[in-house]
């Protein structure tokens, strides 16, 4: 028997490496292609993008595994099925079940691994790897200036370059330099120049901008109240123009020094993200949950006393506190008015009512937010456990597959993989969404996926203990076969008894 073990765990293991390395590197690529937009143009290094890069495959790793193990496991049972191994297997008097015992132990190792791997690293890596990506999402673009197109992203400072020769020079240099007080007054200060050249010194702390043969043109405007560049005229209404002290300087070389401490990445404080669900171990989730139910309760308790601050008639006094029809209301209905009382007393009560219309609003949308809240980090805190349990259940779902199929390699066994997947998948979000809809208990949406799954690889596996041909055509053939014989021999019948 240990021969026998060995022989099915050798044969595991290699397409399980295999398949996981594939779709952890698939699920990284799609990621990374997702946020391709955010790489794009900044100034990264090498080691921003390995650290990036190895978060988010440490992210991927629970979603990867249930399919690793999934296909892993038809592949190994389906290549003993294809060489008949498996049938030499049974022929000894070994049952299917019991072959797949070994294979059994490793898919409970691997949930266990799966369920502290989501308890413990993939909050660790999802706080690490989110907050990195925000930084660089923020981070702006470097420094490239195209021909003929304005380059705005440098802070006070608009560039626009004719022409950009090989060995760096730059020709047909405009910049306009903006101050503070751009928005008040204009562009205040426009360099023209025939030539120059960009650099940055100092570990690009700093950027350089060196100009040739150029004039430089300056408007300048008093430190006092600002004037714009029209007044309006004290007769006919029109406007004139509002003159002010105009400069012209003229040079042969001209140089700029700008800091391009805007331009690195920022790291932003990591607490800032750890409010989120996914950022949580079971711990800090239950008491979160916790924490807004509670809430949640203590405010729905309180509505009612909440709300007698906008009745000037609740309760007679000395009574138990309980809204109840009384005699004293008519009596008050019951006395004579004046018009004018009375309009102030219709519009007493219309301001009651709207303030206490308001106030039902908002406290509506207060215990919306706090239960939708709350079931979000119930719902995370379930699939911490319903994403371990998916390993053994795909393995319950592959294993007898890879036994009935009897098809080995990456043809068959990917295509069914593919599909049980994308059923896991998409019974996963539908159970979540009836959830956050209050149509299912958190319990109940969040386990639904894996309770169908379940109850069909328990099928599966009694179809491969009774050597079940559910995936062979040649049963559906001759079951389609009988069925038309069945036909042609009943109508025969009735065309004789009619004859």
């Amino acid at each position: 028997m240990k021969k026998l073990d060995k022989l099915i765990l050798m044969s595991f293991w290699g397409p399980f490496v295999i398949t996981m390395s594939v779709v952890v590197f698939v699920f990284l690529m799609r990621i990374m292609i997702f946020y391709i937009d955010d790489f794009v143009s900044k100034d990264l290094g090498i080691t921003d993008y390995a650290q990036l890069f190895f978060f988010f495959s440490l992210i991927t790793v629970p979603t990867a595994l249930p399919l690793a193990m999934l296909l892993s496991s038809l592949m190994a049972f389906g290549n003993l099925g294809e060489f008949f191994e498996l049938t030499a297997i049974k022929s000894a008097g070994i049952s299917v079940v019991r072959a797949m015992a070994p294979l059994f132990i490793v898919a409970v190792s691997v949930s266990a691994f799966s369920f502290y791997f989501n308890d413990r690293i993939s909050p660790w890596a999802n706080l690490k790897g989110y907050s990195l990506l925000y930084d660089i999402k923020t981070t702006k673009a470097t420094l490239k200036i195209k021909e003929g197109i304005f380059y705005n992203d440098l802070p006070g400072f608009s560039i626009k370059v004719d022409k950009k020769e090989e060995n760096g020079k730059l020709k047909g240099m405009v910049i306009y330099k903006h101050s503070n007080r751009s928005y008040e007054v204009g562009n205040t200060e426009i360099i023209l120049a025939d030539s120059g050249r960009m650099y940055s010194i100092n570990d690009n702390r700093y950027l350089v901008i060196e100009l040739y043969n150029g004039t430089r043109y300056t408007d300048e405007v008093s430190s006092g109240t600002a004037r714009p560049a029209y007044i309006s005229s004290p007769i006919g209404g029109g406007s004139m123009p509002n003159y002010s002290n105009f400069s012209r300087n003229s040079f042969k070389h001209f140089r700029l020094t700008e800091s391009l401490s805007s331009f690195g990445m920022k790291r932003t404080d990591e607490g800032q993200f750890k409010y989120h669900e996914f950022m949580k171990n079971i711990s800090d989730l239950t008491s979160t949950a916790d924490s807004l139910r509670n809430s949640y309760n203590e405010t729905r308790k309180n509505l009612v006393a909440g709300s007698q601050q906008y009745y000037s008639y609740n309760y007679r006094e000395g009574t138990d506190k309980t809204l109840k029809k009384g005699p004293w209301i008519d009596s008050l209905l019951n006395k004579p008015v004046s018009d004018s009382l009375k309009k102030e007393i219709l519009m007493n009560t219309k301001s009651a009512a709207n303030s206490m219309l308001s106030y039902t609003k908002s406290q509506k949308d207060y215990l919306q937010t706090k239960l939708k809240d709350a079931t979000k980090y119930e719902l995370e805190k379930h699939h911490k456990y319903t994403n371990a349990l998916s390993c053994l259940i795909m393995f319950l779902i592959g294993a007898p597959l890879g036994a009935i199929i009897k098809k080995g390699g990456f043809g068959v066994p990917v295509l069914v993989s593919i599909i049980f997947f994308i059923l896991l998948y998409v019974l996963t979000n539908q159970g979540d969404k009836w959830v956050r809809e209050g149509m299912l208990a958190v319990p109940v949406g969040a386990w639904m996926a894996n309770t169908v799954l379940l109850l069909t690889g328990l099928y599966f596996i009694d179809r491969a203990r009774s050597d079940s041909r559910l995936f062979e055509k040649d049963v559906y053939l001759m079951f389609v076969k009988r069925i038309k014989e069945r036909w042609a021999s009943r109508f025969g019948k009735r065309a004789l008894i009619q004859s």
